[in-house]
């Protein structure tokens, strides 16, 4: 049984519009995301979230609606499973209020409609037009006027009328904004390809009768007159133009043409400066239109009158932007564009050129995506449960001139509070009590190389910059300054130790160091102070006697002090870190006594640079965080009564070392931000440590600063400023985004090289021709730096990319980049139509191809199997041994169509099909002179257009297929019949309603109360990364429950029920239901439901004979939104 979680919601932004929903007088823009419907208010500042929901259904469709008896507009929603509704807004609940619900209009003979918009209104307000299937327009009459109907019930939706065109194909049509003289019914416009592949438009006029009381309505489409057939045949929109002039603008290719009375009479065409694809228009007023081709460009037509006559038009490029999926103007100047394959942007139109003002981040669609787990490169196990929140998620997200390389992971945010200015070098923060009573820090401490700058903060939140604070040195560099006991306030600069009067600014005492030595690294506690006098010798002085020197030590043996640490929660103890010996050590503080050693590096390559000590998990011993110079950060639980180090724990945070600082909670435990190149908070959860990256990548130093205008906030220094941030109090997915400008096809990692080999695409027109250009490239990890590419020939597309650890003729594995490609078109001479290419990856991190073979069929797939290359060709799999500089063909197994993904578990090969679902194959390698063998073993005897495959657990894989479906298919191994032996059985399946393109299996250690053991990612079309995971048998029959009593309690928008939503759908099969899969979107919901809804489902839960109680319950979902 599974589980199935989003970890990224859908980003992808097909449809939007902008509609007065919230409020008569204000404009909203909604915008549908897949399955969720976002509501933002146009503000000074840009964009702002109102309002989300999701929706039992991945919309397809979206239209406002003006009932003549409501304030405000209502919005009209269509889903990918042809559910149809109304929304109004509740204003008192502040949440949806579904008006009305349709049934399902499918037909199941029918073929879906391919048209890019498939709901009008017409401009009389009267009707609805749903092009959902080819030759059937379904006509909804927005008013009823039977003989009967009361002035209450005019707002209701009609009855749906469907009707039968005889054109199919259709590109795209309109309603026109003159309508037919005799009568005044609406006329439609229908821009289609015929028979013969001409682009033909026909206008049609809408014959609707609405019946008499209790009757159904008719509806009818009269032609007029024929169809025209003389439109380019790159003609892909219709425009309505509204009076006083009226007619159509026909979008094309290589121009633009203009029908008065369409669809015959005079054509007004003129031709384009450039070629180009118009992918979406949004209408500014009654003679001027906003337009964005296929290439980011946006134009603007205006159209000339003359006596209310178009005589022409004016047509100028204005700029560039992302890909759009649509437009909406939303203000003088200002329009959305939202995109499907880029990022969604709020730009303002200047006199020829575009500004971005906001940017709405969308990592659809992946494309491909690679795992890198930083927490787990030192080779120990490792030992948390998954979700160390170091784990990123590196996609190939967007195309062509929106292609991007996307850095995802699960943390925990900073919202900024306020700039205190630009101030470089800044060294070190502290912050301070400027009140001996007050519980607030209202004064913040920078420390640079040269000097030190004090700024005091006033309760409501001005600062004001100090030129001299309670007698402090300002004129030096400070490498601590704090509160102490006794209401003092302790200075360490890197000459003197000051202990002054923190009200008086009286000196209470002084500590110098020896002439011409510097204190190197400083620390204090309660009762001591710790001090590296020039790296050679440990001092330790007494805050309660005013600074005596209580013990002094140098440490031949163990080499130079690299950092020194007093702990807070254990008195008389000195950690010191050593450079030679690369080794820490717990001293006694009052004689320096080691008492327990430990060497952190064998090698002594990398040694300590920051150690902590921190109560961070409740009930349990304290935690020795010490941040080695290569990244690491090693971890031990410190035994408080032997003083001795145990149970050690390493996590890798980057390249370059972590500083620690604490910042303390309010139940008395620690939480610590760790600064380096991916900063991190690190926190205590369900009894483990957690690492969660931050989005402060340009902090170099941060400090606690609970003020009163500010609380719970954190001061953070970057390389230019300092400001003041508040830190979220959960973790978030955030999103990192390194441009390219190309389409990244495919990724693969290199733990070992710390680099990324890319597989793209570059597009460009080149005299009105798009010129393609693949290549291959190899990236560095952390900065995404392009190190070397490999640019692939003239037609030749790269397919596939992996990481492999190939077995050389000599037996030795090597780790190789191995790519594989197709020629597109026919224009390619021979046989050959793809080809295998073997990279080594040198010393100087250059690209070296190592061995190549021609194919004859595209390479869509590669794998490795028992150190060979395994390679997808067109309706075969063929098993490769590295011979360099070649390739030699060791195995072949013939596949039904064409195979789209593969997956290695051992020797066994799944080979999802084009058509044919999976496949399950297995290798044996020849002995004594036989040749290898490619067997087959199981087969999932049904159709099902595979798009991804992966194995998840013994015997058993996931499957995901092109019209949103998962299945997860068991290996009966034992079968009681040869023909049982060989069938792929179906263990469990769900309806995701986004198509799959990638699934990448994870392999992590649980804890012993898991509820449930993750197993892969799944990166979407929409841009969704969902978590897949197998739940344990004692808690499959909890959550199998409680998902039921939350669908039966918890109502979706336009009232679709969750069975509907969630069950398996294709063009072969549909069910009522998903089988053995728990939908984690909607039990995750349990925790946002009110304490009566909440009180109601385990009761529903206990009338099942499950023993659910709520706080246990609770608990329970809580730690699975934990998981991502």
């Amino acid at each position: 049984m599974a589980y199935l979680a989003p970890i990224h919601k859908p980003s992808s932004v097909r449809h939007a519009l902008k509609i007065r929903f919230l409020d008569p007088q204000e404009e909203s823009l909604i915008i549908a995301k897949a399955n969720r419907i976002e509501i933002y208010s146009h503000t000074e500042d840009g964009l702002i979230l109102s309002y989300t929901r999701a929706l039992y259904g991945k919309v397809t469709m979206l239209e406002k609606l003006q009932p003549p008896q409501s304030s405000t507009e209502h919005l009209f929603v269509g889903t990918d499973r042809h559910m149809y509704f109304t929304l109004s807004w509740n204003a008192q609940k502040q949440q949806f209020h579904t008006e009305r619900s349709f049934v399902d209009q499918a037909d199941p003979t029918t073929r879906d409609s391919q048209i890019q918009s498939p709901c009008l209104v017409d401009p009389t307000r009267q009707f609805m037009a749903l092009q959902l299937f080819d030759g059937i327009i379904t006509v909804l009459p927005l008013a009823a006027k039977g003989k009967k109907k009361g002035p209450s019930e005019a707002t209701t939706l009609g009855e749906p009328i469907p009707s039968r065109i005889t054109e199919f194909f259709v590109r795209s049509s309109a309603f026109l904004h003159l309508p037919d003289r005799n009568g005044g019914r609406p006329q439609i416009a229908l821009l289609y390809e015929d028979n013969h592949h001409k682009t033909c438009l026909s206008v049609k006029i809408l014959n609707f009768d609405p019946g008499m009381s209790g009757e159904a309505g008719t509806a009818s489409f009269d032609d007029v007159g024929g169809p025209r057939e003389d439109l380019e045949l790159g003609a892909s929109f219709l425009i309505p133009v509204p009076g006083p002039a009226g007619g159509l603008l026909v979008l094309a290719e290589t121009s633009i043409s203009y029908l008065k009375n369409p669809p015959h009479g005079d054509i007004l065409i003129e031709p384009l400066k450039e070629t180009t694809i118009f992918v979406a228009w949004t209408q500014v007023d009654h003679q001027r239109w906003l337009m964005a081709d296929d290439y980011g460009t946006l134009y603007f037509l205006m159209l000339l009158l003359e006596d209310d006559e178009v005589s022409g038009w004016k047509f100028d490029k204005i700029g560039s932007t992302s890909w759009a999926s649509v437009l909406v103007y939303l203000d003088p100047g200002i329009v959305f564009v939202g995109s499907h394959q880029g990022d969604s942007q709020l730009v303002r139109i200047r006199d020829r050129s575009i500004e971005v003002l906001q940017t709405l981040s969308n990592i659809a669609p992946i494309l491909d995506f690679t795992i890198m787990d930083l927490g787990n490169r030192s080779g120990e196990a490792q030992t948390n449960e998954y979700s160390s929140g170091q784990a990123r998620i590196v996609t190939g997200s967007g195309a062509f001139q929106d292609g991007s390389l996307r850095s995802i992971r699960s943390g925990v945010g900073l919202e900024e509070q306020g700039l205190l200015g630009e101030m470089k070098h800044i060294t070190d923060l502290f912050s301070l009590r400027s009140a001996v009573a007050s519980k607030y820090q209202d004064v913040l401490v920078a420390s640079f190389v040269d000097e030190t700058r004090v700024f005091q903060f006033s309760m409501d939140g001005e600062v004001e910059e100090q030129r001299d604070y309670n007698g402090l040195v300002l004129s030096e560099e400070s490498l601590l300054v704090s509160n102490v006991l006794n209401d003092n306030l302790l200075q360490i600069t890197r000459s003197k130790v000051h202990l002054l009067e923190m009200e008086g600014s009286m000196i209470m005492a002084e500590w110098s160091a020896p002439s011409e030595q510097a204190i190197t690294a400083a620390s204090a506690g309660n009762e001591k102070i710790a001090l590296s006098v020039a790296g050679r010798e440990i001092v330790i002085l007494d805050l309660d006697r005013d600074l005596q020197l209580t013990a002094r030590k140098s440490f031949p043996e163990e080499g130079q002090i690299s950092c020194v640490h007093v702990p807070f929660v254990l008195r008389d103890v000195c950690i010191a870190g050593f450079w030679q010996s690369a080794s820490i050590a717990v001293l006694k503080a009052t004689s320096l006594e080691i008492l327990h050693k430990v060497t952190m590096s064998e090698d002594l390559v990398s040694v300590p640079r920051s150690i902590l000590l921190a109560q961070i998990l409740e009930g349990q011993q304290p935690t020795l965080f010490v941040a080695m110079a290569n990244g690491e950060v090693v971890t031990f639980a410190m035994d408080t009564e032997k003083v001795s180090l145990s149970t050690r724990k390493t996590t890798i945070l980057g390249t370059q070392q972590a500083n620690f600082k604490a910042l303390p909670r309010e139940d008395g435990l620690v939480n610590i931000f760790a600064t380096c190149e991916h900063p991190s908070l690190i926190y205590g959860a369900d009894n483990r440590i957690v690492y969660s990256a931050v989005t402060a990548e340009e902090a170099t130093c941060v400090c606690p600063f609970r003020s009163r205008a500010y609380p719970e906030s954190v001061a953070i220094a970057t390389a230019e400023d300092l400001r003041i941030a508040l830190v979220d109090t959960e973790r978030t997915t955030h999103v990192q985004t390194l441009k390219v400008n190309e389409t990244v096809r495919r990724v693969a990692y290199s733990a070992k090289l710390k680099a990324f080999g890319l597989g793209t695409i570059h597009r460009s027109l080149k005299d009105s021709c798009e010129v393609i250009q693949s290549s291959f490239k190899l990236a560095d990890e952390i900065l995404f730096k392009e190190l070397d590419t490999y640019a692939l020939n003239e037609d030749e597309l790269v397919e596939s990319v992996i990481r492999a650890d190939l077995q050389e003729p000599s037996g030795d594995f090597v780790e190789r980049f191995v790519v594989g490609t197709s020629y597109v078109g026919d224009e390619q001479s021979g046989p050959e139509r793809g080809r295998i290419i073997v990279f080594a990856v040198t010393s100087e991190r250059k690209l070296q191809v190592v061995a190549q073979l021609t194919v004859k069929g595209a390479c869509r797939v590669l794998g490795v199997v028992c150190g060979r290359i395994v390679a997808g060709l067109v309706k075969v799999v063929v098993v490769y041994s590295l011979d360099t500089p070649s390739l030699t063909k060791q195995a072949t197994y013939r596949t039904s169509t064409a195979p789209i993904d593969i997956s290695v578990h051992g020797s066994l090969i799944a080979i999802a099909d084009l058509m044919k679902s999976i496949t399950i194959v297995q290798y044996t390698r020849g002995t004594a002179g036989t040749s290898d063998e490619l067997k087959e073993v199981a087969r999932h005897f049904q159709t099902a257009w595979s798009t991804a495959v992966a194995y998840v657990d013994d015997h058993t894989w996931l499957v995901s297929e092109a019209e949103g479906n998962f299945m997860i298919l068991q290996h009966n191994v034992s079968g009681v019949t040869a023909e049982d032996r060989r069938r792929l059985e179906r263990v469990g399946e769900i309806r995701l309603g986004e198509m799959v393109n990638r699934i990448r299996t994870i392999d992590v250690e649980p804890s012993s109360s898991a509820t449930v053991i993750p197993r892969a990612f799944l990166g979407t079309v929409d841009g969704s990364i969902y978590l897949f995971a197998l739940i344990v048998p004692s808690k499959q029959n909890l959550l199998m429950r409680l998902q039921q009593a939350i669908a039966a309690r918890v109502q979706s928008p336009g009232l679709v029920p969750f069975n509907r939503y969630r069950a398996f759908k294709s063009s072969v099969r549909e069910e009522e239901e998903p089988f053995r899969f728990v939908d984690g979107e909607l039990v995750e919901k349990f925790v946002d439901c009110p304490a009566i809804v909440q009180e109601k489902i385990c009761e529903d839960m206990v009338s099942e004979g499950m023993n659910a109680e709520v706080e246990e319950v609770r608990e329970l979902v809580e730690g699975l939104r934990r998981l991502h």
